[in-house]
C-alpha cells in the first residue's frame, strides 16, 4: 500500500496552543506574536461602502432546478471569477449529520491531553493533532492546533487515525465525507459548465480524487489583535468546503485589498477555489488570500474538506480551455510533486501558485 508521506510533508512538532491558553496568561509566548497582521486588520465598516460586503451566495436546489439553472450558473460564474469565495446554501446535506459532526468534533477536541497523545504528529508526518507548514524552530506561529488528516481514498488513510478515532465520531466523519464528497463533485461539473469545458471533462480530472480533512480549533487569546489564527494563504487543493462548528466568527477573505469578515449563514457551507482550479481553469477562476482572526473571549473551531484530483495525474490548464487565443497560463506538473513542493514550504499568500506560472 502506498505510504502517505508521497502525499504531505512533515511539519516541524510544537505545543499545543488549545493548553497554553488552558493556562489563562495574561500575555501570548513571543513565539506567536505577530504584530505584521495587526497593521493589516483593515476594518471593514471603516471602508465607505464596503461595510455590507459579503462573499456571494449561490442556492444549490436553483442551480439545480430547470427554471432557474442558467441564472444561477451566471452568479456561480461571476462568484468564482471575481470573488474566488461563496456561500452554499440548499446544499442537501442533512442538518441533522452536520449537527452531530459538529458536536462530535467539539468533544474530540475536549479529549484530556493523555487521548490526544494517540493522534498527535510525528516527525515523518503531518498528519493529526498538531500544526502544518511550520519549517524552522524560529517561525512565528498561528494561535491555532488543527487536526490533519486525508480521509479518501480509503487505502491512503494512516492505521492509526481514522480507523483509531471515537467510534462516534469516526462513524459520523464518514457519512459526513462521503456526503461532502458527492457535493464537491457536483460544484466542480456546474463550474465545468460555467467555464464551458468539455461535458463531463470536470468530472473526470476529479474522478477517483483526494479529500482530506482540516479541523481548526482557536483558542481565546488575551491578546487577540497581535495573533493570527491562520497565516493569509490561498488553498493549494482543488476545491475546499467549510463547516463553520462554532458560532463565532473569524474567516477573513482579501477582495481588493481589504480584509472581509465572513458572515456565515445558517445551515450553510463554505466553499472557496483553490490554486489547482485556478490552473485547471486556465486562470479563469481565482484562489483568494484568506485568513482567521481569532477571538479574546470565545473559542472558534471550523472543519475544512479539501478535494482534490486523482493524486497520480497531471495538474495542467483543461485541454478544452486551451486555444490559439487563449494559451496555457501554467506550466504542467505531476499532482504529487505539487503537493510535495508545497507541504515543503511556509504558508504565504500565492506565493507557491506563482511560480508555476508561465
Amino acid at each position: 500500500m502506498e505510504k502517505f508521506s508521497n502525499v504531505s510533508g512533515s511539519s516541524v512538532l510544537v505545543p499545543s496552543v488549545q493548553e497554553l491558553a488552558k493556562q489563562n496568561l495574561a500575555t501570548v509566548p513571543e513565539r506567536y506574536i505577530q504584530p505584521q497582521h495587526e497593521q493589516q486588520m483593515v476594518h471593514i465598516s471603516q471602508q465607505p461602502n464596503t461595510a455590507t460586503l459579503q462573499i456571494p451566495v449561490i442556492d444549490m436546489q436553483r442551480l439545480l432546478s430547470q427554471e432557474s439553472a442558467s441564472s444561477e450558473l451566471d452568479k456561480l460564474h461571476l462568484a468564482c471569477k471575481e470573488w474566488g469565495f461563496f456561500q452554499l446554501i440548499n446544499h442537501g446535506v442533512s442538518t441533522s449529520l452536520v449537527e452531530k459532526v459538529k458536536l462530535e468534533i467539539k468533544n474530540f477536541f475536549d479529549l484530556p491531553m493523555s487521548e490526544k497523545k494517540r493522534f498527535w504528529q510525528s516527525r515523518e508526518h503531518m498528519e493529526g493533532f498538531g500544526q502544518a507548514f511550520v519549517v524552522s524552530e524560529d517561525q512565528k506561529l498561528d494561535w491555532a492546533d488543527l487536526f490533519f488528516m486525508t480521509v479518501l481514498p480509503k487505502q491512503l488513510r494512516m492505521p492509526h487515525l481514522f480507523p483509531q478515532l471515537p467510534l462516534s465520531f469516526r462513524e459520523s466523519l464518514e457519512v459526513y465525507s462521503e456526503e461532502v464528497e458527492n457535493l464537491a463533485k457536483v460544484i466542480v461539473e456546474e463550474m465545468g459548465k460555467c467555464l464551458k469545458m468539455k461535458e463531463r471533462e470536470m468530472r473526470e480530472i476529479f474522478e477517483n480524487g483526494m479529500q482530506s480533512v482540516r479541523i481548526n480549533y482557536y483558542p481565546a487569546c488575551p491578546e487577540a489583535e497581535k495573533v493570527i489564527g491562520l497565516t493569509p494563504h490561498s488553498d493549494g487543493v482543488g476545491l475546499t468546503i467549510l463547516l463553520q462548528v462554532s458560532d463565532v466568527e473569524g474567516l477573513q477573505v482579501r477582495k481588493d485589498g481589504i480584509w472581509i469578515l465572513v458572515k456565515p449563514l445558517p445551515n450553510s457551507f463554505i466553499i472557496n477555489i483553490g490554486d489547482m482550479l485556478e490552473i485547471i481553469s486556465n486562470g479563469i477562476y481565482k484562489s483568494v488570500e484568506h485568513r482567521a482572526i481569532v477571538n479574546s473571549a470565545r473559542e472558534r473551531i471550523s472543519i475544512a474538506t479539501f478535494h482534490t484530483p486523482k493524486h497520480d495525474g497531471v495538474l495542467a490548464p483543461a485541454s478544452s480551455l486551451i486555444t490559439e487565443k487563449t494559451p496555457p497560463r501554467f506550466q504542467q506538473i505531476e499532482l504529487k510533486e505539487f503537493l510535495a513542493n508545497l507541504f515543503a514550504r511556509k504558508l504565504d499568500g500565492k506565493s507557491y501558485l506563482d511560480t508555476l506560472r508561465l
